[in-house]
């Protein structure tokens, strides 16, 4: 034998147990689904290498420990994956489960928290979604929808602007809001109350919709910039560039009677759509959405509208102060370049 050489000791599966504190028959259980490896005596009975067998049996156990099944166990063994793969695995499998279990305790909470008179209600409205996921999925299914056939790249940029990911581990008022949220976008006539606004009346005569989507939202980054400025919703270049693009997606100028059809049966003001952009910015904070961004644009073609109808005379003229402002109309303008440039930058 040469010092390279060391003794193979082979051990009973009574030994091995007693020197590992493993019992018995975990050891035979190990060794049947492929865990552990054994050798026969000439009598039959299971041996094992001494320190292979124990090293295995001590990883097995921590691993099981960490709550790793056997399935993935195996894989570690075998050297199919590494134990820093097995272990990522497994913190997102818990992740997971956290979530769930996290969704399900916040439900209860709400319930528990509603009135008599509300329980009932509060109870079917959380008992129609399964999970945050599931509400998230819903939410999704909605906007892919309503914003067929824009391109997958546009899509993702929309999800990430403007449709909240659930909480982790939401408050009482958080899942009920976003469990409302998924109940809006499963009710149908919010479905065709989004499409009217989205692609406003008459959307059969459209050429092209993907492009209407590209030249509507470049306007609305400009928008959002004013949103977050503060400026209250007026006449002027997004507004013009936002009913020529639907002028022109129709073959249709930008006229005064064209501005009419597109206030005609205009859902922007519809209650359903309302609440679910001010349940969304529960979850936004002050990220300011696209559905501000249509809010904005509604009000000042509705308001462009009612002054255009309205006679001359009462048509007020500009004070001192808007004579003011007006001086400092291309610093403002410089201002939300700047901002609707940190807009593009987070959005793409």
């Amino acid at each position: 034998m040469t010092d390279n050489t060391q003794t193979r000791v082979l051990v009973s599966i009574g030994e091995l147990a007693r020197s590992t504190g493993i019992a018995v028959r975990t050891i035979r259980f190990y060794c049947d689904e492929g865990i552990l490896e054994s050798c026969r005596s000439s009598g039959g009975h299971r041996m094992f290498d001494a320190q292979t067998a124990t090293d295995r049996l001590l990883l097995v156990r921590r691993l099981r420990t960490l709550g790793l099944g056997l399935g993935s166990i195996t894989d570690v063994l075998h050297a199919q994956r590494s134990i820093a793969e097995a272990i990522a695995a497994e913190s997102a499998r818990v992740d997971v489960e956290f979530r769930s279990l996290a969704w399900r305790r916040a439900s209860l909470r709400a319930i528990a928290a509603a009135g008599p008179t509300q329980q009932t209600e509060r109870m079917a409205l959380l008992a129609a979604v399964q999970d945050g996921d599931a509400a998230y999925d819903c939410l999704l299914r909605f906007w892919r929808r309503i914003l067929a056939p824009i391109p997958q790249r546009e899509f993702d940029i929309y999800v990430y602007w403007n449709i909240p990911e659930p909480p982790v581990d939401p408050s009482v008022d958080e899942i009920v809001a976003y469990a409302e949220l998924a109940a809006l976008v499963s009710d149908p006539e919010m479905d065709s109350a989004v499409r009217q606004q989205l692609w406003r009346g008459r959307s059969e005569l459209i050429r092209d919709r993907r492009g209407l989507y590209t030249d509507v939202g470049d306007i609305l980054v400009d928008v959002v910039a004013l949103v977050m400025e503060g400026v209250l919703p007026h006449g002027g270049s997004e507004l013009d560039r936002f009913v020529h693009a639907h002028a022109g997606a129709r073959g249709e100028r930008d006229t005064p009677s064209f501005r009419e059809q597109l206030l005609i049966d205009a859902t922007d003001a519809d209650h359903r759509i309302r609440r679910y952009w001010a349940l969304t910015a529960l979850f936004l904070g002050t990220r300011v959405t696209v559905g501000q961004a249509h809010n904005w644009l509604f009000d000042a073609l509705a308001s462009g509208t009612e002054a255009a109808d309205r006679p001359a005379a009462q048509l007020s003229a500009p004070s001192m102060g808007d004579l003011i402002s007006s001086g400092n109309e291309h610093d403002s303008a410089r201002r939300r370049a700047g901002r609707r440039a940190e807009l593009l930058r987070q959005l793409l």
